[in-house]
This record gives structure tokens, sequence and C-alpha cells, in this order.
């Protein structure tokens, strides 16, 4: 498995990995994150100009899963309710995480391919959020070892769980 930046040639490999992800999410009791076909094509092409959608590819070159990861502050993420940051440092956010399902470990390459990058920007944090019904995320954002941190907003008001992990 690779991670690589993704490309306009990756935006049909990139709407079948989030409609999958779409699928998987609502068969396990998240139906709304991402129910209304979000991210959408324009959202996907928009995150891939910018430089900030990355794919995970097998051996073959084949995109099996999609994140995107920003090195910018989130200004979704200056609010923070019932709780608080760990600190108020810099970090990298990890958004969008999609999977096919073909390949296992795809969060724990995510995690060590963030810390890489955070290393190389000399940042010490990641942060990371989800739905509240998105049981499968939490699990698997606790088991990479961040702490839960308190409740952000998205911009259009949408509450998220908000995490962080110190390097």
């Amino acid at each position: 498995m690779q991670i690589r930046t993704a490309t306009a040639a990756d935006l049909d490999d990139l709407a079948r990995i989030y409609a999958a992800a779409r699928r998987f999410m609502a068969e396990n009791g998240n139906p709304t994150q991402w129910g209304d076909g979000r991210p959408t094509a324009a959202e996907i092409a928009e995150t891939v100009e910018a430089g900030a959608c990355l794919v995970g590819v097998d051996d073959a070159g084949t995109p099996h899963f999609a994140f995107s990861l920003y090195t910018e502050a989130d200004p979704t993420y200056q609010q923070i309710y019932n709780g608080a940051w760990l600190n108020d440092e810099p970090y990298l956010t990890i958004h969008r995480v999609a999977s096919d399902g073909c390949l296992h470990g795809v969060f724990a390459a995510i995690v060590a391919f963030a810390r890489e990058r955070a290393a190389a920007a000399d940042v010490a944090n990641v942060r990371v959020d989800t739905h509240e019904d998105n049981k499968p995320m939490q699990h698997l954002i606790a088991k990479a070892g961040f702490a839960y941190c308190g409740v952000i907003h998205l911009a259009d008001g949408d509450p998220r769980l908000a995490y962080q992990l110190i390097l």
C-alpha cells in the first residue's frame, strides 16, 4: 500500500471510493453523515486541484482509499464545546477519510502518513473529527491513540466529535 497525491485522473476512482464509504456508513448506523451525496464531485475535484486529496493505492496502482490532509488551521476548530483541545499548537487535520473496503489497516496508514508529514513540517499535533453516529471511525480514531477533546461545529452547523493526537 502506498499513499500519493490524487490527480484529475483519479476522479472516477474517488467517486467510486466515496460511494462505497457512503454505503458502508449507511449500513453501519450512520446514514446521514454523507447521506446527501457528500462530498460532491465538485468538492472532490476542488480538493484534488488544491493538492489536499490523497489516495492509497495497491501494488498495481489502483486507488482504494482517500483522505484529505491540511496543514493550515481549520476554522471550524476555533470553537470547541464540552471539552478543550489538548493544546493550541499548530496541527495537521485529517478529513474525508473513505475506503472501498478492499484494503485493511487504512486508517493506521493514514495516521502514519500524517505523522511523517507533521514531522517534516515540525508540527507535533494531528486533529480529526467525525460524526457521532460513525462508530467504526470513532473506534479507529481511539485505536490510533487520539484523545477525545469535545464537539466542534462544521460551517453548516452540524456537530462533530473532535480528537487530537500529540506526536
